[in-house]
């Protein structure tokens, strides 16, 4: 497992890119929530407000020393978030790169796009949500499940909530529908676990879900899953989400012509990594938060 360190990896965030200018656009359903935190000794100054430059030393010193410690879940939880979110976006990274300052033409990327089947888009939110319990789990040193972390998911701010409303939009809503709940369910009861191995996500991640076999962790899926329908239901209520609404605010940033959802989900899906940007951010304010409790004054 590659073990790049959080400094590195908070100090490479992009403050400007297709994925800064995605999240950006969505803000209206949880709004002033995301801020985009980058390059770590800055944010901790903003999520301490200490400014001396000893003391940011300090935190920064012993943030590194808790995540270079094996033996807690921080480098485990930065690699998921970069591992479920870097199957599709490689394509896009490289193509984009130079239009992130200006409104992105959608139709110029159509003949690059190939729309995910049902199965396989219910199967990657699912693998994204699991990634989320399980990171959580081991940002806060618990054994996984899926009850506590939809316990959790109701008092999710900052990067994190953000990270999950981005989910329900893009990974939910636009690909599948407003029925998304239903359709993955009914989705996840016809899956097999023999379907799970032709997911390249899945065998990426495969050593770190639980479950004893591919039905085991086929079962943790679902749990999952179901776990956060009462969060995403309510979500979607309260700001009246349906694919249309969630198109709207996403044409700030995407030229559309027309309302091509599955290619909409495609170009997301190759442009984009919010788990990993937010991620990061996730794993870097929970080490310093820790840290500073270490140094308080």
């Amino acid at each position: 497992m590659a073990k790049p360190s959080i400094i590195e990896a908070v100090d490479n965030l992009p403050e400007s890119s297709v994925t800064t200018y995605m999240l950006r656009s969505l803000d209206f359903v949880v709004p002033g929530e995301w801020e985009n935190l980058v390059g770590f000794e800055n944010s901790i100054a903003v999520v301490t407000g200490k400014h001396k430059e000893k003391k940011i030393k300090k935190i920064r010193d012993r943030a590194l020393d808790l995540y270079n410690d094996s033996s807690l879940g921080y480098q485990q939880a930065l690699w998921l978030y970069q591992t479920v979110d870097r199957a599709d976006t490689a394509l896009g990274a490289a193509a984009l790169a130079n239009k992130v300052s200006e409104k992105i033409g959608f139709l110029g990327f159509l003949n690059k796009l190939t729309p995910k089947a049902d199965t396989t888009q219910t199967l990657d939110l699912c693998l994204k949500i699991a990634v989320e319990a399980i990171a959580y789990s081991k940002l806060h040193g618990i054994p996984n499940s899926p009850t506590a972390f939809a316990t959790a998911l109701s008092n999710y701010h900052n990067e994190a909530v953000m990270r999950m409303a981005a989910l329900v939009c893009v990974d939910a809503i636009i690909p599948l529908g407003p029925d998304f709940i239903q359709k993955a369910n009914n989705t996840l009861t016809q899956m097999s676990p023999a379907q799970l191995e032709t997911n390249p996500t899945f065998q990426t991640i495969s050593s770190a879900i639980p479950g004893k076999n591919n039905s085991g962790k086929l079962n943790f899926l679902g749990e999952t899953f179901t776990s956060v329908q009462g969060w995403m239901n309510k979500l979607v209520a309260s700001r009246n989400l349906n694919p249309q609404n969630v198109l709207s605010h996403l044409k700030q940033f995407i030229d559309i012509a027309d309302d091509k959802l599955d290619y909409v989900a495609a170009f997301l899906d190759m442009s984009t990594n919010y788990f990993e940007h937010t991620g990061t951010q996730t794993v870097a304010r929970n080490l310093i938060l820790r840290a500073a409790e270490k140094h308080k004054d």
